[in-house]
């Protein structure tokens, strides 16, 4: 592992082929819990990597059609896995993801590394790319990354009056105070569910005007949605 900071151009190049981007970093302070690094040591600082918009679609789809099993039951992960964790490997770090236990805090991290919070949908929402937006791992040094804090930003939503994202949940799934992700999941089961959201992307998702030129292709919503199929 090394112990001079994290060569951050280095690894966004080493990203940028597989349309994956640095989404953030910071540094643990001290005296707070820190995950720990392959070698044991504790992690000093953590650099976030996701996509932005489509933007890792192609790279994906490309792999996935190589596979002879499709990438298996969860190929996004596992195509995450076999990108990110090379990059880690490579630059003396540790690689962490959403699906493995233990459980890090990814949205806590990308709260802390890019200043977003939560819209009612429970995503996180950017002020440019809006909903459309992900994290696939993230890479944990043992020295700091040297990060500037985060510039506090205008949440999206506190602007927003007409909250067109709740209005045009057909499963009445949205409020100001959350998401009932019971009765989303009950009216993807239904015909109309299906041939709606389902089928053509979660329509509160869809009605959300933040960041909609960065919305997914047909067929990356398609993939998502199908996770939900019930």
């Amino acid at each position: 592992m090394r112990d001079d900071p994290p060569p951050i151009e280095e690894i966004r190049a080493a990203l940028r082929p597989h349309g994956l981007f640095l989404r953030g970093s910071f540094d643990f302070t001290d005296g707070e819990t820190v995950p720990a690094l392959a070698d044991g040591r504790p992690a000093a600082g953590v650099v976030l990597v996701g996509n932005i918009g489509g933007s890792m679609w192609a790279a994906f789809s490309a792999w996935r059609e190589g596979q002879r099993d499709r990438g298996g039951s969860d190929p996004l992960d596992t195509w995450s896995k076999a990108v990110i964790g090379p990059v880690a490997h490579r630059f003396g770090g540790t690689a962490w993801f959403p699906s493995d236990q233990p459980w890090q805090p990814f949205q806590q991290w990308a709260m802390r590394s890019e200043a977003m919070r939560p819209s009612p949908l429970g995503i996180l929402i950017h002020p440019v790319y809006g909903l459309w937006h992900g994290y696939r791992g993230a890479l944990g040094f043992a020295s700091a990354s040297e990060s500037p804090a985060p510039r506090a930003r205008t949440h999206p939503c506190d602007a927003c009056a007409f909250k067109p994202c709740i209005s045009h949940c057909p499963a009445s799934a949205l409020t100001i105070g959350g998401f009932d992700v019971g009765r989303c999941r009950s009216h993807l089961a239904t015909s109309e569910g299906r041939t709606g959201c389902l089928d053509g992307g979660c329509l509160a998702r869809s009605a959300c005007p933040v960041g909609s030129g960065y919305r997914y292709g047909a067929e990356q919503i398609r993939f998502h949605m199908a996770a939900l199929d019930v």
